[in-house]
């Protein structure tokens, strides 16, 4: 819906983020996702490509805003969580917690979601927002374990969760039968006998090499 307020003279309301993709969601589910352009994403919102712009790198964009803003709250959930709860307990409730849905935005959420997973002009920038999610889970991993960001058993539980979580989203998507965090909830449930604080504790180290003794 428009901003509210008064505008100023001469010149038109500004339109929200929102009504510029919830119309860019019409289209794409009318046109599809290659045939809609961003003019008529912007005539469809009853604004401006100048404004389209101001909210959007490009049209895909349309489809991850919402997913970024829940990166950013899952960080801060995982910061609350006290400290006596073990890691993957943390995960888990953090996970499920910045995916409650209200119920009127169940279908949008489903049809973008639904998007996202069969579009393959948006794996690319699919993989760069699944990868910043992945990373507020490693880090928050790395963190509690005390270990370096990029050694192997944070990078394993972002991997391992990200992984889950879209088998989740997957399932939700096709039967349509549940709450999201019903099945967010069961796929997490799964990883944490895995990936118990007791495996998190070191970076594991192989064997070393023996050196050949020089010729003589």
């Amino acid at each position: 819906m428009p901003e509210t307020g008064p505008a100023r003279p001469g010149r038109k309301p500004t339109t929200n983020p929102e009504v510029i993709e919830a119309a860019a969601l019409r289209l794409f589910a009318e046109h599809g996702y290659a045939a809609t352009t961003v003019d008529m994403i912007a005539a469809e919102a009853g604004t401006s490509r100048r404004t389209f712009f101001r909210w959007f790198d490009t049209k895909a964009g349309t489809l991850w805003r919402e997913f970024d803003t829940e990166v950013a709250n899952l960080s801060a959930q995982l910061a609350a969580v006290p400290q006596d709860v073990p890691a993957m307990a943390a995960v888990r409730r953090a996970v499920v917690a910045v995916n409650h849905y209200r119920a009127a935005d169940v279908g949008e959420l489903r049809a973008r979601m639904t998007l996202i997973g069969s579009e393959p002009e948006l794996a690319a920038s699919a993989a760069v927002h699944y990868d910043a999610w992945e990373r507020a889970v490693s880090d928050f991993v790395a963190r509690r374990a005390g270990l370096a960001a990029d050694s192997l058993y944070p990078l394993a539980v972002g991997r391992a969760t990200l992984a889950a979580c879209r088998a989740a989203f997957d399932r939700w998507i096709a039967n349509a039968d549940a709450d999201l965090t019903v099945y967010l909830d069961a796929a997490l449930a799964a990883l944490a006998d895995g990936f118990a604080d007791a495996v998190l504790v070191a970076e594991p180290t192989g064997p070393r090499r023996r050196r050949r003794a020089p010729r003589r």
